[in-house]
């Protein structure tokens, strides 16, 4: 491949290297920021054989080229451009400029939450362990704890590795927000030890203490503050980081230098402690709750009805970005499960995401344009497992029938799932492998929506697809079959 050639014409396609902001590259993808995207020649990109897909999102234009081959040509790029080598987290910095306050808002959340989620999933799958350890009826009328006793004490150090990112949760979101908001992310970290302190009333524990009338209290100029712990906790621990970060880069204007490592630290961590136990915490507790009973109240009123509406526009929804402001709720559907059960948003994003494969593999049987064929055997597998943008942007919305059988797909096998009371425990891939994040009494059900997600779907592609193409027979064009 002459892949200065390549970046030649995709840098023509773009509109020349005026109309070039910013570019970096992923593991598959050429990521850019344009000057003004209404110049680039969208035909000609999509007529490039190199070319899997395109699509725009958080002020980036993105194209997928694949793995090895996105580096080669973005060294060229590079060079034809002028521009250097760049980092993607330059270019995202690069691409807020030209965001709307929402998408700002949405990518600050995806900043915030997609670092920890690592740790997050981690404890989940634990908890999946443990609960497949310690569930009855899963294997018989008995637990398998209570079948082997033996394996008891791996059931319990099992449980603690899981409950502990949960625990501490605030540390962890503390540490990122801070960092995000451009505070000292370790005095975030320190603030969010002190809200999850063991002195304090467990936060678990402050709704049975609210009833006993036993919650304890500090009394302080002449107030009194509920001596509460945040553990468990989205919402208090953001606003918090913010609060610090604002008030930790306010004092290093005022404060000389000589004593910056001194007062500063000192003066952020302690108004901000008192401003989060005195007014924040208490009322972000509360917004946090009548979120997490609102969503919960919403879905088991709705019942199968509001599951089958999310479940078709899931995908709409994941086009534009915003699923990425999904990540704060369904942490604190989480953070509580024994509390709410688990949360309803992976089992949904799974129905969508196994409907954007099976729509593109059906593209796949009934297409006879080659590169098609060729994107979509790929982009078909992946979605699969949960990666969906090439199979979404590469195939389905360039011949806009499939996506429409994937939405209807999703918001059958999404109905299913509402119906049955589908949730999981923790974060995981959302398509096939995140049958392991389910909790196992839905495991079941869950296997049975990812059917009729899939079933549904391909057949209305495959039916949809060959009819366009029996309307399209009198054609000579390679293409034809392909046209929407």
């Amino acid at each position: 491949m002459d892949y200065k050639q390549v970046a030649t014409d995709i840098l023509n396609a773009l509109g020349g290297k005026e109309n070039i902001t910013a570019a970096a590259h992923c593991a598959t993808r050429l990521r850019l920021v344009l000057e003004d995207e209404s110049l680039l020649d969208q035909k000609a990109l999509d007529q490039m054989d190199v070319v899997k897909g395109t699509f725009s999102t958080g002020g980036q234009y993105q194209i997928i080229l694949g793995a090895g081959i996105v580096n080669n040509v973005y060294g060229e790029f590079a060079k034809l451009t002028g521009l250097g080598e760049m980092s993607t987290g330059d270019l995202k910095t690069a691409g807020a400029a030209k965001m709307n306050p929402l998408q700002r808002l949405v990518k600050a959340l995806s900043d915030i939450f997609v670092p920890i989620i690592p740790a997050i999933v981690a404890g989940g799958l634990l908890m999946g362990i443990n609960n497949v350890l310690t569930a009855s009826n899963l294997f018989g009328p008995r637990s398998l704890v209570e079948m082997y006793p033996g394996i008891a004490d791996w059931a319990s150090i099992i449980n603690l590795f899981a409950n502990a990112p949960f625990v501490f949760l605030p540390i962890l979101i503390g540490f990122s927000a801070t960092r995000k908001f451009g505070g000292n992310p370790y005095l975030g970290a320190a603030l969010a030890m002190i809200m999850v302190h063991p002195d304090l009333l467990n936060g678990y524990s402050y709704g049975q203490a609210l009833v006993d009338g036993t919650v304890p209290t500090w009394q302080l100029f002449g107030f009194s503050i509920e001596k509460v712990g945040y553990q468990g906790t989205v919402l208090p621990v953001l606003a918090v980081s913010y609060i610090l970060s604002v008030i930790e880069k306010n004092l290093r204007k005022v404060i000389p230098s000589y004593l910056d490592n001194l007062l500063t630290p000192l003066l952020s961590v302690l108004i901000t402690g008192l401003l989060t136990f005195a007014v924040v915490g208490p009322v972000l507790r509360a917004a946090g709750s009548g979120l997490t009973d609102g969503l919960f109240w919403l879905y088991d009123t709705t019942g199968f009805i509001g599951g089958g509406i999310f479940g078709f526009f899931y995908s709409s929804i994941a086009i534009t970005g915003m699923h990425h402001s999904f990540l704060a709720v369904d942490t604190q559907l989480l953070s509580d499960v024994a509390k709410t059960g688990g949360s309803f948003l992976l089992p949904i994003a799974s129905m969508a995401n196994i409907a954007q494969g099976a729509a593109t593999l059906a593209v796949f049987l009934i297409t006879r344009n080659s590169k098609t064929k060729s994107i979509a055997s790929a982009a078909g597998i992946s979605a699969l497992l949960g990666i969906t943008e090439p199979a979404m942007f590469g195939i389905n919305l360039k011949l806009r029938y499939p996506f429409i059988a994937a939405m209807i797909g999703s918001g059958l096998a999404s109905a299913y799932i509402a119906y049955a009371h589908v949730l999981s425990i923790s974060m995981g891939p959302a398509a096939l492998p995140g049958i392991i994040a389910i909790r196992p009494q839905s495991i079941a059900d869950f296997c049975i929506g990812m059917g009729i997600s899939f079933l549904v779907t391909f057949l209305i592609t495959l039916l949809w697809g060959k009819r366009k193409n029996a309307s399209a027979s009198g054609e000579t064009s390679n293409e034809a079959a392909d046209r929407p």
